[in-house]
């Protein structure tokens, strides 16, 4: 079973560690597309700060991330899930996991990135902000640059998805209709006395619990019909929901209610 999470627009950057190496990554067929976007990036970001400003859509406390992009190449690195900070990545609190849950966690888990397509959370990566929405000069959107490269490595996945990425990161690399015979794409609801409706945080913290839990199980669903029933087991409540047309993922909806 693997579990798709979208990464977070805030980040923590390292204050020591080793540089950016594309040979350490997982995902290595994504490689070649990491490079050009990593070089748009840096070249974006090494010139004109007001017009990198614009294509970032950065705020005005929030300049300073040009600089960080242009340093990427020898800026320290972390382990992603060091990186990536908010409200789901609190909630996962994985550094308080048992050893053994988070040794499970690269076979288990993977993160979506503008920059890096896919990353697995051991992987070294330094912090940047290239959202998912962005159009870079030189690539184009990132769906565009990414599409092909992700779905192709989806495919060459085995067992479940649970895809819990957001729409900006879904959109770099959907599930692909070959694969969606075995794949959920999840959201969270909360039910307030019978109405459901997405709320931001509860969306992301019971992201972040779930993938917790899966962590701390010693054994996860081989087949798309047993997820419903493990979800169940480790205390979550998720309803299946029919595809919209053929070729799409089934749906699930995790429901949380309000207390």
């Amino acid at each position: 079973m693997l579990i798709l999470l979208p990464p977070s627009e805030g980040k923590t950057a390292p204050e020591s560690g080793k540089r950016l190496a594309s040979s350490s990554l997982g995902y290595p067929k994504l490689r070649k597309t990491r490079t050009h976007v990593l070089d748009a990036l840096v070249e974006l970001c090494s010139g004109n700060a007001n017009r990198a400003v614009s294509v970032l859509g950065l705020g005005p406390k929030q300049r300073n991330l040009v600089s960080v992009n242009a340093q990427l190449r020898s800026a320290p690195t972390a382990p992603a899930i060091d990186i990536y900070t908010g409200v789901l990545y609190e909630a996962l609190d994985f550094t308080s996991l048992p050893a053994a849950a988070r040794t499970r966690a690269d076979a288990r888990v993977a993160i979506a990135s503008a920059l890096f397509g896919l990353v697995r959370p051991s992987d070294p990566i330094p912090a940047y902000r290239l959202s998912g929405d962005t159009t870079l000069p030189g690539v184009g959107t990132m769906g565009s640059i990414w599409k092909q490269a992700i779905q192709a490595e989806l495919e060459a996945t085995k067992g479940p998805v649970l895809d819990l990425r957001s729409g900006a990161y879904v959109s770099l690399g959907p599930i692909p209709e070959s694969m969606a015979h075995r794949a959920f794409v999840g959201r969270v609801l909360l039910d307030r006395g019978g109405k459901r409706s997405v709320v931001s945080h509860h969306n992301k913290a019971t992201k972040g619990r779930l993938v917790r839990e899966v962590l701390q199980q010693s054994s996860v669903p081989k087949t798309v019909d047993a997820v419903p029933s493990f979800l169940a087991k480790i205390g979550f409540n998720g309803e299946v929901r029919e595809p919209k047309s053929d070729g799409d993922p089934l749906g699930l909806d995790i429901i949380v209610y309000e207390t």
